[in-house]
């Protein structure tokens, strides 16, 4: 195991497209560090200039306080797990998985002993003798995991695993990387789109967009305290509802209707950036929406009336969608999000679309006026002219989101 240091990394191919700029993350040894963010945004291509696949343009890449930048990837000591898994077709998954220590040399009763204790962390056992082209899905990433741990690595490398599984095996897999890791506390770089990944399998997750690293922290830090628009655009789904907004004093005057700042966003404000700014980008977790008939104590909040255009039941809970008759927030940051969710495909319509996430108690009905409720403890405000907050941390982190939110398929990235 070691830790990952990367110093002003920086990726320019020949024709001047900088697809990584100045890269600067620091990995403890035994983390769990998640890169994620859109595709293009530069985090495969990060983890690949790690793996020594392609070439550093600028800046140190150091494994355990040794630079790496232009050591051969055999020489990194890392293991590497793809999206296509990578296996040979014509070998066993007893023979792939050894393959690594064959060429390496190891002795043949290592080689066999190693990959027995594969199998059976990962319950191959059954499987050793099969040829990749027999198994599922499922079966041929834990094959692929399995090569990789037999190696016993400094560290782990992974390049969206789970991207090709369906959404079962998907939540199968994630459970089982988390308990392997865990298992071996081996430094592992994870990339992915897929932010149900990144919330509920990382240490630490770094949030990227094109090619500049955006944030840096736990999962519950970035959930609640995002740093600018496309951080809290991007963590949690369904996504952050925006409305444009106005500070008056105490008072935030929204489409909504005015609402009495808590005293925790008020000091927010006051020790953030956003001391003295009238305009602002509100924005508001669907979660933290609720029908108002299952509130009793209203204080914290705002109360209002809308007509309910869509409503989704999902058995636990209600998804619900309704238009508030205000000009969209404009801003490149959301522009660029939904783009990427294939969102600014969609036919355009008056106001802005909100999404509420209620309890299942609810009796709010699809066509109908509800009362429904937000919790103003909970906002967020950002600069419309840079999209960074205006609010200071508040000295508490939740662990993670109380409901991880449902990530994105992911796709492949530059």
């Amino acid at each position: 195991m070691a830790d990952i240091a990367l110093e002003h990394i920086t990726k320019k191919y020949g024709d001047g497209f900088e697809a990584v700029k100045d890269l600067n993350l620091d990995i403890s040894d035994g983390e769990f560090m998640i890169l994620v963010g859109p595709s293009g945004c530069g985090k495969s291509t990060a983890l690949r200039m790690v793996a020594g696949l392609e070439d550093i343009t600028g800046g140190e890449l150091k494994i355990g306080g040794e630079v790496m930048n232009d050591r051969a990837p055999k020489d990194r000591d890392i293991a590497m797990v793809f999206q296509n898994y990578a296996l040979y077709p014509h070998m066993t998954v007893r023979e792939n998985m050894g393959f690594a220590l064959k060429l390496a040399g190891a002795p043949k009763q290592e080689i066999n002993d190693k990959v027995t204790e594969a199998a059976r962390i990962l319950d191959l056992q059954q499987h050793l003798d099969r040829k990749p082209a027999n198994l599922s899905g499922g079966q041929r990433q834990r094959v692929a995991m399995g090569r990789a741990i037999v190696r016993n690595p400094k560290a782990f490398l992974m390049d969206e695993p789970l991207s090709n599984l369906d959404a079962k095996l998907r939540v199968q897999m994630r459970t089982e990387i988390a308990r392997i890791q865990q298992r071996f506390e081996t430094t592992t770089i994870y990339v992915t789109h897929d932010q149900t990944e990144a919330l509920t399998l990382g240490d630490r997750i770094a949030v990227m967009r094109a090619g500049v690293l955006q944030q840096v922290g736990a999962p519950g830090e970035l959930y609640a305290h995002p740093d600018n628009l496309f951080v809290a655009g991007f963590i949690g789904s369904p996504s952050m509802n925006f409305l444009p907004g106005e500070i008056d004093g105490d008072t935030l005057k929204l489409p909504l209707g005015d609402v009495q700042m808590p005293g925790s966003v008020r000091q927010r404000l006051s020790s953030g950036p956003g001391g003295g700014r009238n305009g602002v980008i509100v924005g508001m977790r669907p979660e933290d929406f609720e029908d108002a008939q299952l509130v009793p104590d209203r204080g914290r909040g705002i109360t209002f009336t809308t007509n309910i255009d869509v409503l989704e039941s999902m058995g636990s809970e209600f998804y619900v969608y309704f238009n508030v008759g205000t000009e969209k927030v404009a801003s490149r940051e959301l522009e660029e999000l939904a783009n990427d969710a294939g969102a600014a495909e969609l036919p355009t319509q008056e106001g802005s679309q909100v999404t509420a996430r209620l309890e299942a108690a609810s009796r709010v009905r699809q066509g109908q006026d509800a009362e429904l409720w937000f919790n103003a403890e909970h906002i967020h405000l950002f600069d419309p002219e840079n999209g960074k907050t205006l609010l200071g941390g508040d000295g508490h982190v939740d662990e993670a989101p109380s409901s991880p939110p449902q990530g994105l398929a992911g796709s492949d990235d530059t």
